[in-house]
């Protein structure tokens, strides 16, 4: 095959109208076009909204101002990167369905149909918008169609390709749009998920071994994934007014059954071992004449396929080498904590300034860090206009949970309704008001990786007066030294904790929960990150002596019998000097030895009021333990949700409410 076309992808990326955006760039093929653009020039931006997936961009260590997070089943969320990008190449290749484990036919035609209609729908005919399309769209018209041919699909997933298609010749014709929809054959080559067939096939070939595979007759029409972009590219180049709206099958035009591709790879690899056919089960899908025809696509952009397949093969195989595939690659596609999702849980009440502020630099914390985020404000009932903020916030980022209370449960019950809901990797416990930086995060979150399981905030400072400050300080080492755990001094609600220990926390019965506390009772692995506590940005804060005091007895009845244990060695320290007392009375009056012993009114008058002062305060210690135990059998819920929302959709019954609940919990 001529192998010149693919030299020239560099000049034609080139010539291609900037700013691109590239939809699905985390998944495989989307990964490749990514990051072919982005070899040639910097005006290429990831769009990603699965963080399962972002493995690949991790690994391309794609710079943060480059990435950027889109659901594009939020029309707003469409809005908002096109109104910060104003992109002149849109590439989508955001799907859902295309393989046996996504399962969800809602999503399915959401993600393929809804989500194609919002980006199209932020388009204008200055744009060149090309769309990855499927040869499932054929259906059971698999064999070598020609694009005029009938459409006859045999899946949802077929279905939602096919209705994509039909959307993108409606917006070409009545609105003048430049559209094309590339209906992609079997695309391989690197960065393809490891567990299917030509990375398996090759993994195991340059062992000398075979996978698992199916029936020899089964075929498919092999395309080089360097060919596929180059399809994208050539297409975004040739894209007009007289083909917009049509569809192009990317193909070799070349059936290859099973049987042909083993005797190709071990032509290839040199392989002698012998394949077990039927080894893995056919797919409902798989059939044996599945291939296609390009003639369309080279008379009308150009392109035609160029690498052969043994060509392909042997290039997949360096690809896994020079990646280091079984220590880098397979590892960060099984496990997703390489772009692991945070849950940073903000507690609000009366933080409506600076809640937009928060936001903000938590969205720019991570896109730094390349994590994968799920933002959760919980309004505490709080009487300024934080419903209102956060419903703005909502609309334009679906990663953005906001839960309302029925009332001011207090921040620890405010972090718990966050806890709940959160399905991060990890959560983060915040306050509001911007005294517990987002800036602090990577420190915690680098600790994370080393296999903390818990990453608590250390105040070595507070940016308050002094006095206060070593009150606090002091508070923190009475609390150490009283309570029957290790409790970490200058050590707040801010921290890090990882998902198993939010589901201990969150499991815990307790009805009056002290967070810090009981973070440090659950155990697990612990360690703590300095940092300097800044004064609140707005406002002044809710909290008063009155208010610490209350905080201080909430600390120290919940996790230290030491109260109690001091009214004991008073008790028995008392009793011993009143015996003392009583002999050395008698003793003075028999013997005589001191006439000026008193024994008048005000000796009883002050004994009296010492050991009547001694048992009020025994009693009112007694009291805050009774008091607890009371509180703990009401057995009442730690809060009320009047509404949850994300991102455009708003649970507001009970019912919903609860749903969503368990559905986030088993994530």
């Amino acid at each position: 095959m001529n192998q010149s076309a693919p030299t020239l992808l560099p000049d034609k990326i080139s010539r291609l109208q900037g700013p691109i955006v590239v939809f699905g760039a985390s998944g495989f093929i989307g990964a490749n076009l990514f990051e072919q653009l982005f070899r040639t020039r910097q005006d290429v931006y990831a769009l990603t909204h699965d963080a399962t997936k972002a493995w690949r961009l991790k690994l391309l260590d794609v710079p943060a101002e480059n990435v950027i997070h889109c659901d594009i089943l939020s029309n707003t969320s469409v809005q908002d990167v096109f109104g910060r990008i104003k992109p002149k190449t849109i590439f989508n290749l955001a799907a859902y369905g295309a393989y046996s484990k996504q399962k969800n036919v809602t999503l399915t035609y959401e993600t393929n149909v809804l989500g194609t209609v919002n980006i199209l729908e932020n388009c204008t005919p200055d744009m060149a918008y090309i769309h990855a399309g499927s040869s499932s769209e054929y259906g059971f018209n698999c064999t070598a169609p020609k694009e005029t041919d009938p459409v006859e699909p045999n899946s949802h997933y077929a279905v939602s390709k096919v209705s994509a298609a039909y959307t993108l010749d409606y917006y070409a014709k009545l609105h003048q749009l430049k559209t094309l929809n590339l209906r992609l054959y079997s695309i391989y080559g690197g960065w393809e998920e490891p567990d299917r067939l030509i990375p398996r096939l090759v993994e195991e070939a340059r062992n000398g071994k075979f996978p698992p595979l199916v029936s020899p007759d089964i075929s498919r029409d092999f395309v080089y994934v360097d060919d596929c972009v180059d399809a994208f590219v050539q297409a975004a180049l040739r894209v007009s007014p007289e083909i917009s709206g049509r569809s192009y099958n990317i193909a070799t035009g070349t059936k290859t059954t099973m049987r042909e591709l083993v005797d190709v790879t071990r032509q290839t690899f040199g392989i002698t071992q012998e394949p077990v056919w039927g080894s893995m089960a056919n797919r409902n899908w798989d059939l044996a004449e599945w291939y296609g025809d390009a003639t369309a696509a080279q008379a009308d952009l150009g392109w035609q396929a160029t690498t052969s397949l043994s060509d392909g093969l042997r290039k997949t195989a360096d690809w896994q080498v020079a990646h280091q595939y079984e220590e880098r690659v397979i590892p960060a596609f099984k496990t997703p904590t390489l772009n692991p999702v945070i849950s940073p849980i903000i507690a609000c009440y009366r933080d409506a300034q600076a809640i937009p502020y928060m936001y903000e630099r938590l969205v720019k914390t991570f896109n730094e860090m390349k994590v994968r985020y799920e933002i959760i404000f919980v309004n505490d009932n709080s009487p300024d206009n934080t419903d209102e903020v956060l419903e703005a916030i909502c609309a334009k980022d679906s990663n953005v949970i906001a839960i309302k209370h029925s009332r001011n449960f207090g921040s620890q019950s405010a972090f718990l309704s966050g806890m709940e809901i959160a399905s991060g990797d990890m959560v983060v416990l915040m306050d509001g008001d911007l005294q517990d930086p987002p800036e602090v995060i990577p420190s915690f979150y680098e600790k994370w990786q080393q296999g903390f399981d818990v990453v608590y905030g250390v105040r070595v400072q507070r940016e308050m007066p002094a006095h206060v400050h070593f009150f606090y300080k002091q508070f923190y080492r009475l609390f150490k030294r009283t309570a029957y755990i290790n409790i970490p001094v200058d050590a707040g609600d801010f921290s890090i904790i990882d998902r198993k220990v939010v589901r201990e926390l969150v499991n815990l019965p307790e009805t009056e929960q002290f967070l810090r506390g009981l973070r440090a009772w659950v155990g697990f692995k612990q360690t703590g990150v300095d940092y300097v506590r800044p004064e609140r940005m707005f406002g002044v804060s809710t909290n008063n002596w009155t208010k610490n005091i209350w905080w201080a007895k909430k600390a120290i009845f919940s996790f230290s019998f030491a109260p109690l244990e001091l009214m004991t060695y008073a008790g028995f320290v008392l009793t011993g000097l009143s015996m003392l007392g009583i002999v050395w009375q008698i003793m003075a009056r028999l013997l005589n030895f001191d006439p000026n012993t008193p024994y008048g009114i005000s000796t009883v008058l002050v004994l009296i009021m010492f050991f009547g002062g001694i048992n009020l305060l025994g009693i009112s210690f007694l009291g805050e333990y009774i008091s607890k135990i009371f509180e703990e059998t009401k057995k009442r819920p730690k809060f009320i949700r009047t509404s949850v929302r994300k991102g455009a959709k708003t649970y507001r019954t009970a019912a919903e409410i609860k749903t969503l609940v368990e559905q986030r919990s088993n994530k």
